[in-house]
């Protein structure tokens, strides 16, 4: 890749998607942030993934969600993010927030796993190496250890705020007790939590009866991934599981028996809905996320500009109707 023949869009923030304060901080997130997980590694097209970057910042997107073990090999996607940042957006980088995770396994042995002072900080210090930064701006524990200390955790989170290695600290996938627990721990070592950081979608909405209302509660954000359920809440399966796709060899997290026929039904039904609304499918359910007041931003994960602009396109709808929720919910 060439180095600094990248010229962002001068109306990036006038044309863009829009930003929320962050639970009750000083800390605006874009409505879409882009996530890394798929798609930027080393098996995949570095020329896509560096348009996918610069057409992201072009338009506003300025939250980019990486964790340590993203991209195939494992840190792949914070290596070429960090060479796509400091080749073509190094003087950018005061306009972006960069977020990474640890909790899941990242190297063989007993410290490259879970929730351990040891591993956290091991993992951050070689995710900095890794994207070329002095610091990152959120710094996640990425799941809850049964097998930790919760005070070793939020410790060692509370710690990288105080060397200046993160600027804030989220957790993501919590159990409600452990966050509540966590929201504590944090407040009182003087790095109160920022963020939260799960699963949402049309057919997984466990977070509006306990997540939702606990964050709100201590002031925290709530970012939402998966908003199309593994591609579910797309027009991809609306005539069954297509040869080539992930279901079809169970690829990923997406398995071939959850799309029964009920299901495929619904999301017809919902293809409807969307139609009518003169969105896809797609675009509908990224839109329905931000029904809930309490979600600060939606983590989209795309192949390709197209689709990127496709998720950005989804903001110009973001009202529903309560007959469509009402409609939507059934469904769900």
């Amino acid at each position: 890749m060439s180095k600094n023949n990248y010229e962002p869009a001068v109306d990036r923030y006038l044309n863009s998607v829009g930003y929320e304060y962050c639970g009750k901080s000083g800390l605006k997130l874009p409505r879409i942030s882009l996530g890394l997980w798929h798609n930027f590694g080393d098996v995949d097209d570095a020329a896509e993934a560096q348009k996918m970057i610069q057409f992201a910042f072009d338009h506003g997107i300025t939250h980019f969600d990486l964790a340590n073990n993203y991209g195939t090999p494992y840190g792949s996607a914070e290596r070429n993010f960090g060479r796509i940042l400091k080749d073509q957006l190094s003087a950018y980088r005061d306009e972006m927030i960069i977020s990474t995770k640890a909790g899941h396994e990242m190297w063989p042995g007993p410290y490259g796993d879970w929730g351990s002072r040891k591993y956290l900080i091991a993992s951050l210090n070689q995710s900095l190496q890794r994207l070329q930064l002095d610091y990152v701006d959120i710094f996640y524990s990425h799941r809850y250890d049964p097998n930790t200390p919760l005070e070793e955790t939020m410790g060692a989170l509370s710690d990288v705020v105080k060397q200046g290695k993160a600027l804030y600290v989220g957790i993501s996938k919590y159990p409600t007790d452990k966050a509540r627990e966590a929201y504590r721990i944090l407040r009182e070592n003087g790095t109160p939590c920022l963020i939260n950081q799960d699963k949402y979608n049309i057919f997984t909405r466990h977070i509006e009866d306990n997540v939702l209302p606990l964050a709100q509660e201590n002031g925290v954000g709530v970012i939402a991934f998966s908003p199309l359920s593994q591609g579910m809440l797309s027009d991809k399966y609306l005539q069954g599981i297509p040869e080539n796709s992930r279901a079809a060899h169970s690829y990923g997290f997406l398995q071939k028996q959850q799309l029964t026929p009920e299901v495929i039904e619904k999301i017809k039904q919902l293809n409807e809905i969307a139609a009518s609304r003169g969105q896809s499918l797609a675009q509908m359910a990224l839109a329905w996320c931000f029904h809930k007041p309490e979600i600060t931003s939606v983590i989209v994960g795309t192949s390709s500009v197209k689709q990127l602009q496709d998720n950005i396109d989804s903001l110009r709808n973001t009202s529903f109707t309560d007959d469509e929720l009402w409609r939507i919910g059934e469904l769900g």
